[in-house]
């Protein structure tokens, strides 16, 4: 099938809809311009995503014919100054025919445009190029920049197409190009570590930054950059406000002119909740994109939703009741709570995305909103949760969803007795099934299952831990991944900026910010374990410091 009208517009309507999501890139931040080659790449990787997933679109070709361009200003990458024969458009789309088939000369994309007079209408082709044209055009007309970017575009569009089950004429490079012709049989030093950490970690940076923006308007005498640049620098050190770090960060940076303490909280102050997780889901949908074109990451699996709170407050919350709720362990003391979704089990882990937790809301809200994000950018099969999770309305969401998921259950009554008998005849393990009330003669049916602890300190039915299942007891052994929020968590708070503020806007973007440098750690250390070794595995070989440090020194992304 052939794209359409229709399909064409169903396919841009998708883009807009998208909450993380800005095309073109140019119109939504002020760090791109429209001759941008950043920029073009990402919108390629924007469009492509979401092309190839059409039903009528299964042609690679169609889509180098279609993909929008007139806004690009191509004319700053020309180094012929006056009139040609070809537009730089129209080559740049010749060119990338040519890498989506990998030819290596001119010859074979001429002898095929040829035998194709319905491509070259598409292409505003009215004649065929010449072998010397098309060579003095890549060779002297393109600067370099330019071809890579032709490479590049052609690469994604492969990586793209084949993630969506559409035929390609060629397998795409699934990693990133490799930075030493004599590395084959690399050995993991530090140094190498090092080395291609801080290449991969330039280019990440180039992918995520752009998605946050503080909308300060034009003429700013500080760069934006600098501001993201200062609050990673506060990541990096334990426990370091602004103000203290805006005064240290003077005399670190390389920058003319840095952000003062004090201007620096009043612009993240101006930021919205809303506003803050939009340019989250933006930075970590293109992470994923990134990530996504490794053999080693597995878009699908399982997700793992927590809560976790901040150090307990210990000021006058008069005022804030509804942002400082309490613990999650009902003690006498207070805290604001943040919720994630994060990949746990074989996937790197990278937080999808984080939401605040006020007062009077419900689980179920939490769990939904989370779900609803996740699921637009990767695909989910399990979710696990703690036992603060154990609604039956919650569970009944997720089967309604086509979710399987695995909960600890709150033992009561029923469940006390259940672990006293099996304590009695000495049984590990024991399943049953159950129905929870949902109320108005409505029901949850579910699987609890008994599972005795290895080496328990308790001589009673406290042995005992009870789960919730819709998919089996051989999906029980996958709740041990949910640790990996835990010690995820653990890592994040160390990223955080200290403040004392109670502004909740400001409290909450240093704590997606330390969850989006987390992110960034862990798919940098991903990709740079694909380009030494060839595979991944969950144990990082670059440190979390190595990276906060790289990514201040290469780019500020922070």
């Amino acid at each position: 099938m052939s794209q359409t009208r229709d399909s064409r517009r169903a396919v841009f309507r998708r883009i807009a809809r998208q909450s993380y999501t800005q095309w073109p890139v140019y119109d939504s931040t002020p760090l791109y311009e429209r001759s941008s080659l950043d920029g073009l790449e990402s919108d390629i990787r924007i469009v492509s995503q979401t092309w190839f997933r059409h039903d009528r679109h299964e042609s690679i070709e169609n889509f180098a014919c279609a993909l929008p361009l007139a806004y690009f200003e191509f004319g700053t990458h020309d180094r012929y100054g006056g009139s040609t024969h070809y537009e730089m458009d129209t080559l740049f789309r010749v060119f990338l025919l040519k890498e989506l088939h990998g030819w290596a000369h001119e010859t074979a994309l001429i002898e095929y445009l040829e035998c194709r007079p319905a491509l070259c209408d598409q292409l505003d082709l009215e004649t065929v190029p010449d072998q010397s044209t098309l060579w003095r055009s890549w060779h002297k007309r393109f600067p370099d920049e330019f071809r890579s970017t032709v490479e590049t575009a052609a690469r994604t569009i492969l990586v793209k197409a084949q993630n969506a089950d559409v035929a390609v004429p060629r397998e795409p490079e699934r990693r990133l190009p490799s930075h030493d012709a004599e590395e084959d049989e690399l050995e993991l030093e530090d140094q190498a570590v090092l080395n291609e950490a801080e290449t991969i970690t330039e280019h990440v940076s180039r992918i995520v930054f752009p998605a946050l923006s503080l909308d300060r308007g034009d003429g700013c005498e500080i760069h934006e950059n600098a501001y993201w640049d200062l609050q990673t620098y506060l990541g990096l050190r334990e426990r370091l406000a602004a103000n203290e770090g805006a005064r240290s960060f003077v005399y670190e940076s390389t920058r003319d002119r840095t952000p003062l303490g004090h201007a620096h909280r009043e612009h993240i102050r101006d930021l919205s909740v809303s506003g803050i997780r939009k340019m989250y889901r933006q930075a970590v949908n293109r992470l994923l994109s990134e990530v996504a074109e490794t053999e080693q990451f597995f878009r699908a699996g399982i997700v793992a939703i927590d809560i976790t709170e901040a150090d307990p407050f210990t000021g006058d919350r008069t005022g804030y009741e509804d942002e400082i709720i309490g613990t999650k362990e009902k003690t006498d003391e207070y805290a604001y709570q943040w919720a994630t979704i994060q990949l746990v089990g074989n996937a790197v882990p990278i937080v999808l995305d984080v939401r605040p937790v006020q007062k009077g809301e419900s689980r179920l809200e939490i769990v939904k909103d989370l779900l609803d994000s996740a699921e637009e950018m990767v695909h989910v099969d399990n979710v696990l949760m703690d036992r603060e999770f154990d609604s039956q309305h919650v569970l009944e969401m997720l089967s309604q969803r086509g979710l399987s998921y695995v909960v600890p259950k709150r033992m009561q009554t029923s469940e006390k007795a259940q672990a006293k008998r099996l304590l009695q005849r000495d049984q590990d393990r024991y399943e049953t099934d159950r129905k929870l009330h949902l109320g108005k003669n409505e029901w949850h049916e579910t699987t609890l299952i008994y599972r005795r602890k290895e080496d328990s300190e308790h001589d009673d039915h406290r042995q005992y831990s009870v789960f919730m299942t819709n998919c089996g007891s051989g999906h029980l052994t996958e709740y041990g991944y949910r640790w990996e929020i835990e010690s995820g968590y653990r890592s994040i708070k160390r990223f955080m900026a200290a403040t004392t503020s109670k502004d909740f806007g400001l409290r909450f973007f240093y704590f997606a910010f330390a969850c989006l440098l987390y992110s960034i750690w862990r798919a940098v250390d991903l990709l740079v374990q694909v380009e030494l070794t060839g595979e991944y595995e969950h144990s990082p070989i670059v440190t979390a410091d190595n990276t906060l440090t790289l990514l201040k020194k290469e780019t500020g992304i922070g």
